[in-house]
């Protein structure tokens, strides 16, 4: 029999405040570790072919892999009991035990044939295993995404019409500093308001309802566009209408990503999240049909016309269908454990995963690593100063802010928002320009889809290495065209066509998914809401900007500058990855604290060494290549929370009795 002490670990350098230490000594540690030896087939269980003294095999920072199945075991079985949840055939200690070392499964005798198939089907068919509830919320959470992607095409349609209805249509530099004001109005809202709402709201009302209310919020606004009177006052109407719109973009765009990452399995938890720019994408593509459906719309009387009010309006078409769709699922099991309603996360997580064992060991395993975190409760100045003290959530944040400044900054959004009027530079007419954009949104669309192939199988960082270098070479290209003279202009268009189109489809698959993606997994849950929240006002901050100094840039560098200074961001944006952002794939949300928390010198420095490697590996195709020992997690010696100290004395001296 060992003493309990030798399972003490190093102390972590992890923040903890004074009232989180309090709340944690007062923990009722009885009604949680005093051991149940009544339970049925306990010594059955325990005593199986799986020993308990197995080594952990998962290798992948699991925290419970220092202690025995016995121990962990019996861990499980009073978590059920404290929370007052189900425990028969008692499930949360055999799935505790699965919990230590998932990877081994099919040597765990405690579990059945059917749980065994369940664990293997959620590692090798996941996505043939997931359950209609988890359909459901993919598809309503992710359809909230297409508001936003239509938002972006529909006010591109409409600038063939609204600026002369509004008397912005004279070219002058007045004129185009307000037309960036009108276009970008809804980001700067959510930059400079609604999107520091996200963590009051998502702590009050939870991840779904904040969906649904922002959905809400949105449809009324993109309604109201189309009722704005002629002349002056009409651009001040619109520009009312869209900051309102950005009331909604805001907390829905920084919830959503939150919501699908918590509630995917590892797994799929990469292709599950992408689904936002997935619907970003597709509701582009969409936005771009309604602009060609109404573009011939006659003004039948009404003044300013009608085609482009129509235009602005259809953007409330997928807010509607979240709106019907979200309030029958289930809300984040993560959410509803921070809050200690622990039974309705148990409901949620059943019915989101495909077999009870694995609903009950995510359960459990989650519980297990949000203790190690701060409350949900600490007030909002102090998480906010600790997203800057302390180091995990610090390198998160950067993370973040990196993808979130080059998801703008590569250039997209600029074609996003003005394609209709960069092709009618390059030499096409009013219409034609349109359907030159019509295939941009359907690139975008198109492509977006080897992402879920490549998002969970290659890696976030691995995709935008690989791409950022080749988006700057298609931005020149497409900048480059337009020194191609008018009177070759079948060549010119082309070759600005072709560049713009090939950088949206390698774009699609890289800088559009991944961003979202590291937002949602590089905070802890303490702070996920307040870092989604600061990730999308930097992310809609820089997007105001571009959307802002666009016409003005175009007049002041001519094309060929423009298409030229986001290309270097893309070259520059390679550099601020490979040095700054870890790769996140197959771990856990726990589990990345410890990939965050590694100090941020010691990670450049690492990276700086790796150069020369990589460059043989990767440029000059050489093999055998060596490096350093990878830079990531090592499995942790035992868990920082004081409530599970006294586990192993406390089982053993309920033994001696």
């Amino acid at each position: 029999m060992s003493d309990s002490s030798s399972l003490d670990e190093p102390k972590a350098t992890v923040s903890h405040q004074d009232d989180v230490r309090a709340e944690k000594a007062n923990y009722n540690k009885e009604a949680l570790l005093k051991p149940k030896m009544s339970d049925s087939s306990s010594a059955d269980m325990e005593d199986n072919t799986y020993g308990e003294n197995e080594a952990n095999t998962s290798g992948d920072g699991n925290v419970l892999g220092q202690y025995s199945v016995k121990q962990v075991m019996q861990m499980g079985r009073h978590f059920a009991q404290k929370h007052n949840l189900p425990n028969d055939d008692d499930i949360f200690a055999r799935a505790a035990a699965l919990a230590r070392d998932p990877n081994k499964f099919d040597h765990m005798d405690f579990l059945s044939e059917h749980e065994r198939i369940a664990c293997y089907d959620e590692i090798n068919k996941p996505w043939s295993s997931m359950t209609n509830k988890l359909i459901q919320i993919i598809a309503a959470s992710a359809m909230s995404a297409a508001v936003q992607g239509m938002d972006e095409t529909v006010i591109n349609g409409a600038l063939l019409g609204y600026p002369k209805a509004v008397g912005l249509d004279g070219g002058t530099e007045r004129e185009n500093w307000i037309q960036g004001l009108v276009n970008g109005a809804p980001y700067l809202c959510c930059a400079g308001f609604s999107c520091w709402t996200t963590d009051w709201m998502n702590n009050k009302l939870g991840r779904k309802n904040v969906i649904f209310f922002t959905c809400l919020i949105s449809a009324i606004s993109c309604f109201l566009q189309g009722f704005g009177p002629t002349g002056a006052p009409g651009w001040h109407y619109l520009l009312a209408m869209r900051l309102l719109l950005g009331v909604g973009l805001g907390p829905k765009s920084a919830t959503t990503n939150v919501y699908l990452a918590e509630c995917a399995s590892k797994q799929i938890r990469g292709s599950v999240t992408m689904m936002w720019q997935l619907n970003t994408a597709l509701g582009i593509m969409f936005g771009y049909v309604f602009s060609l459906a109404f573009f011939h719309v006659p003004s039948h009387g009404i003044g300013g016309g009608l085609n482009w009010r129509l235009t602005l309006a259809s953007a409330m078409i997928p807010a509607i269908f979240v709106m019907i769709q979200i309030p029958f699922c289930p809300e984040s099991p993560r959410w509803l454990m921070g809050k200690d309603r622990y039974m309705e996360a148990y409901e949620a997580t059943v019915q989101i995963r495909p077999h009870k064992i694995l609903a009950c060991r995510d359960m459990f395993y989650q519980h297990i690593l949000m203790m190690e975190e701060e409350s949900l409760q600490l007030p909002f100045v102090k998480r906010l100063q600790e997203m800057v003290t302390v180091r995990r959530n610090r390198n998160g944040l950067l993370a973040s802010c990196v993808c979130a400044f080059m998801q703008q900054f590569c250039g997209i959004n600029v074609i996003a928002y003005y394609s209709s009027t960069i092709f009618k530079e390059s030499g096409f007419s009013d219409l034609q320009s349109l359907e030159a954009s019509f295939g941009f949104g359907l690139i975008n669309f198109v492509f977006a889809f080897p992402a879920f192939l490549m998002i969970d199988r290659f890696g976030r960082r691995y995709l935008l290495l690989r791409t950022f270098p080749w988006l700057a070479l298609f931005l020149l290209i497409a900048g480059f065209g337009f020194w191609i003279p008018k009177s070759n202009n079948d060549a010119r268009m082309g070759v600005i066509t072709m560049g713009i189109y090939v950088f949206t489809a390698i774009y699609s698959f890289s800088c559009g998914p991944v961003p979202f993606i590291i937002a949602a997994e590089s905070a802890n849950l303490a702070s996920r809401s307040l870092n989604a929240s600061i990730f999308t006002v930097v992310l809609w901050g820089f997007n105001f900007i571009l959307s802002l100094t666009w016409n003005s840039m175009l007049a002041a560098m001519k094309a060929q500058g423009a298409f030229g200074f986001y290309a270097f961001w893309n070259l520059a944006g390679w550099f601020m990855v490979y040095f700054l952002l870890p790769e996140t794939k197959q771990f856990t949300l726990e589990e990345l604290d410890e990939v965050f928390d590694i100090p941020l010198r010691t990670r450049i420095a690492y990276e700086f060494k790796e150069l020369w490697p990589n460059f043989q590996r990767s440029i000059l195709w050489r093999k055998n290549v060596k490096g350093q020992p990878p830079l990531g997690p090592h499995q942790r010696l035992s868990l920082k929370s004081e409530e599970w100290n006294d586990k192993a004395s406390a089982e053993f001296v309920e033994k001696a009795n």
